[in-house]
């Protein structure tokens, strides 16, 4: 082979989540969109708020000299200065403009903060199951991710999380609401989670981070409320996107926000200014920098998401499925009724259902649904769903 071994080796254990994308791809080609069933990717299927669409149009009448070139590595300083106004009401802790860093969407933002604090071989704790890509963004930078298991619930085991850091230990990563489980952390959880590091790190004299990987914050159901991470724990970095609450996952927009009481923030933020230069991202998109600063707090219907999540559960309960109904995101992970998860999304593949099974997430045993889909592809799917649930019987 001529590529580096290490790619190499991810692609010979390639993300399930994109596999599956290219086959609907391949199906839709041969029987027509609306005789296949994909499910297998969260893509918003919602169109922007109208907010966001006067925005752009204003946005590109007004243009002047300038307003495409290159800014500060951490983005417009007036856009900062928004997202920290609205942050601070939303993680109940005063951040100005300082601590924030425009991003390439939350992945940008993760892989930033990881270039910054991981040295070769340091662990990142995650929570499973866990979105698949987390893997590949610690050994981009020498890390290795370490998974833990969740409670049948897909809820917060501290216990576990605390038995597994070591001196090795670097960060844990959480993701609330989660992808692919749709479960919400509780406040509770996070207070206690941040009690255990706080204690960890006092008897290592090691600064342990806790990492927050929030695109979903404003997909919730039935009055939940995401917790903040930075009235739980100071030591702690936030990532997110807009990609999933105003539905703009192409233009690759969001920012990392640091706690202002992080021991060292300073070297944080100057760190991480470099490694968004360094890997490549040079600055976040300039217009959708100057046009998410002027829909700070906005979504699309979240009620629509609510509605679908609950017309799909309705249809899989009847069916016999068992699974958990999710408080956020727009994600159903519910056990396969079969051991082997990989066979049962091969034969739901079958009636041209496509899914992600469980193993993809570090979870074998269960399967993911993306409901961000239009009512037909969910309603239509039913029979198919239900004629391989006749066959594991």
């Amino acid at each position: 082979m001529t590529i580096a071994k290490g790619i190499e080796t991810v692609l010979a254990r390639s993300s399930w989540i994109r596999r599956m994308f290219e086959e609907g791809t391949r199906l839709k080609a041969i029987y027509g969109p609306k005789n296949v069933f994909d499910f297998s990717l969260g893509n918003p299927n919602l169109e922007p708020p109208e907010s966001f669409r006067e925005v752009l149009i204003r946005l590109i009448k007004d243009s002047h000299r300038g307003d495409h070139a290159y800014m500060p590595n951490t983005g417009y300083p007036f856009v900062r200065k928004a997202v920290a106004a609205y942050l601070s009401s939303e993680q109940q802790v005063d951040l100005s403009e300082k601590e924030v860093i425009m991003t390439c969407g939350a992945a940008g933002a993760l892989n930033v903060i990881l270039k910054a604090i991981l040295d070769p071989g340091d662990e990142v704790i995650t929570p499973s199951p866990y979105f698949v890509e987390y893997s590949f963004y610690a050994a981009n930078h020498g890390g290795v991710l370490k998974t833990v298991k969740t409670r049948p619930d897909f809820t917060l085991d501290v216990d576990a999380i605390d038995e597994a850091v070591t001196e090795k230990t670097k960060a844990v990563l959480i993701n609330s609401p989660n992808n692919p489980t749709g479960q919400v952390y509780s406040a509770q959880s996070l207070l206690e989670l941040g009690e255990r590091l706080t204690k960890r790190e006092q008897s290592s004299g090691r600064t342990l981070y806790l990492l927050s990987d929030e695109p979903y914050r404003k997909i919730v159901y039935d009055g939940v409320k995401v917790p903040s991470v930075f009235a739980c724990y100071p030591e702690s970095i936030v990532a997110t996107s807009y990609s999933k609450d105003i539905s703009i996952p192409g233009e690759r927009i969001g920012f990392l926000a640091v706690h202002p009481k992080a021991t060292y923030k300073e070297d944080l933020l100057e760190g991480m200014a470099l490694a968004n230069r360094i890997l490549g991202f040079v600055n976040a998109p300039a217009l959708m920098q100057r046009a998410v600063a002027a829909v700070q707090g906005a979504s699309v219907d979240i009620s629509e998401y609510s509605r679908k999540r609950d017309l799909l559960c309705d249809g899989l309960a009847a069916l016999g499925f068992d699974f958990v109904k999710p408080s956020g995101a727009f994600y159903l992970f519910p056990k396969t009724p079969v051991a082997d998860d990989v066979q049962f999304v091969r034969t739901l593949q079958e009636e041209k259902i496509l899914t992600v099974p469980g193993s993809g997430f570090g979870s074998p045993g269960h399967f993911r649904i993306c409901y961000c889909v239009d009512d037909d592809t969910i309603v239509n799917a039913m029979p198919g769903f239900n004629r391989v649930m006749e066959k594991f019987k």
